[in-house]
């Protein structure tokens, strides 16, 4: 029985903080009102995992477990956000060639793309800034990369969008 009780409170604050995990990066994405819902999911497995150790904090094998499942959730919660991929990304690029063709290839895949000609250290280069949603992220890089392998490039996640057309097309 009592490994059986470890593996529960362990079981719930995997799973409470996996809520508390997610509950967070969506208000930080501004997801409020999917939050609030998550908020009342997580509050009340909190609650009866709190209990279960409150009500047995003579072992002190019950509090291990429940850091252990703390630890975990964090993890898993990060992990169930990461599968998600909620938001956008906005990836700016860094080529060292004018002439190349990246910002049309790209726009060919569907990405929205905004390019111009910037001066660095030794010379022009072709600057871009590529929006996609995160679940296309990868997709994206690995375009880069396929044309341009020594591009320069630098991952942001906007918390809001406003305007442009392409944005248009993103929203449901």
């Amino acid at each position: 029985m009592a490994w059986e009780f470890i593996l529960i409170i362990i079981g719930i604050n995997i799973t409470y903080v996996s809520f508390f995990t997610l509950r967070l990066l969506m208000v930080i994405k501004g997801y409020r009102f999917l939050a609030s819902l998550v908020a009342m999911v997580e509050v009340f497995v909190y609650l009866k995992g709190l209990g279960l150790v409150l009500d047995n904090l003579d072992n002190p094998v019950n509090l291990a477990a429940y850091c252990i499942g703390w630890g975990l959730g964090v993890f898993v919660g990060s992990k169930i956000e990461e599968i998600l991929a909620l938001g956008y990304v906005t990836l700016q690029v860094v080529v060292d060639s004018v002439d190349l063709e990246l910002p049309d290839k790209l726009r060919q895949s569907g990405f929205g793309v905004t390019s111009w000609v910037a001066e660095g250290r030794d010379g022009p280069r072709l600057m871009m800034q590529v929006l996609t949603k995160r679940t296309n992220e990868k997709k994206l890089w690995n375009h880069i990369y396929e044309i341009a392998p020594k591009a320069f490039v630098i991952s942001l996640e906007p918390k809001q969008l406003k305007g442009g057309f392409w944005v248009k097309r993103l929203r449901p």
